[in-house]
């Protein structure tokens, strides 16, 4: 038995979009389910994300701090964002991202690991970047705006953010898996064995 996610489409007899907000949508589609019957599915049309767990020279990861308005926390973070134009490489998107959340850019970028952060009421894919040979960026900082005007930043030790993840201190998606997957790649084959940083993402084809 091969461990992996093959790509599968059940019938969908009739589909509706009873919400459009900025960025995304929820959308109802009745599906055919195995014994025939037709059952209602509801869920978060997203365009997709990028994130970034930039390590520095000392073994630090790059971290921001904001507030999240849906769970009423202010949560410890990697950089990340929306893949805001259908088709966007997300290299691009991740090294944007990056510049505009910590005004750092990084010489040697590889595929961390790709995600469905929730599959059971959302489409939302997530590639998360390693970023390695980190420095300043050029020019000025950009501007924030929103929830990024109150950002803050910080560098935490790899080791220190594992003991936070399984203590239960930290809990956004990107920053957990994007640790774990860190540590996991450097006790097995190695980072410079990662995947290269434009290597195919069939959950959100892109182009070059």
């Amino acid at each position: 038995m091969t461990i992996r996610d093959t790509a599968e489409e059940w019938e969908v007899r009739a589909t509706s979009t009873p919400f459009t907000g900025a960025k995304t949508s929820v959308r109802t589609d009745r599906v055919v389910m195995p014994d025939g019957s037709v059952t209602g599915r509801d869920y978060q049309v997203h365009p997709g994300s990028v994130a970034v767990l930039a390590l520095d020279d000392e073994d630090r990861v790059l971290l921001i701090n904001q507030y999240r308005h849906p769970v009423r926390h202010r949560l410890w973070e990697i950089p990340a964002g929306l893949l805001d134009v259908p088709g966007e490489n997300p290299l691009h998107a991740a090294q944007r991202e990056l510049y505009e959340e910590a005004h750092v850019k990084a010489e040697d970028w590889r595929v961390l690991t790709d995600v469905y952060t929730t599959p059971g009421g959302c489409d939302e894919a997530v590639r998360i970047f390693l970023a390695r040979t980190l420095s300043a960026a050029d020019g000025e900082r950009f501007a924030a705006e929103d929830e990024e005007t109150d950002m803050e930043h910080a560098r935490v030790p790899v080791e220190e953010l594992v003991r936070r993840v399984l203590a239960g201190d930290v809990h956004n998606n990107c920053l957990v898996v994007g640790v774990l997957s860190l540590v996991a790649a450097r006790s097995g084959d190695g980072l410079d064995a990662l995947r290269p940083a434009e290597a195919p993402w069939p959950a959100r084809p892109f182009t070059a």
